[in-house]
């Protein structure tokens, strides 16, 4: 019985070498390699491009919350934390920049880009 466990031992594992090793990894890395570029490279794009426009919110931007709510900016600071939102009537909120997700139409961009043009 020990001699049936002993020559099972010294049975080599199938691979030969360096090539083996590498060539089990490969696929792995193919599949990272994929998923970096569809996946987590663009979403980092999205992010700076929200980050840059939360940093330059200014007085009659419309934006998003992550609630879902729709709000047009009342007041905002560089330098300050939290935006003031009108989200009806006469009804303004403060918000955390943080807590929008995406400026819908910025104020420093016309509405109607023909208009714009014929001027």
């Amino acid at each position: 019985m020990f001699d049936l466990v002993s020559q099972a031992h010294a049975q080599s594992a199938g691979g030969s070498g360096f090539g083996g090793g590498i060539l089990a990894f490969l696929p792995y890395l193919l599949i990272f390699g994929v998923f970096y570029f569809v996946l987590i490279l663009p979403q980092q794009k999205k992010q700076r491009q929200l980050k840059s426009s939360l940093s330059t919110l200014r007085r009659g931007d419309r934006v998003l919350t992550s609630g879902g709510i729709v709000g047009v900016v009342t007041k905002a600071q560089d330098e300050a934390d939290e935006i003031e939102v009108e989200i009806a009537s006469n009804v303004r909120v403060k918000l955390v920049r943080s807590t929008i997700t995406a400026v819908l139409s910025s104020a420093a961009t016309p509405a109607n880009d023909s208009v714009a043009a014929k001027k």
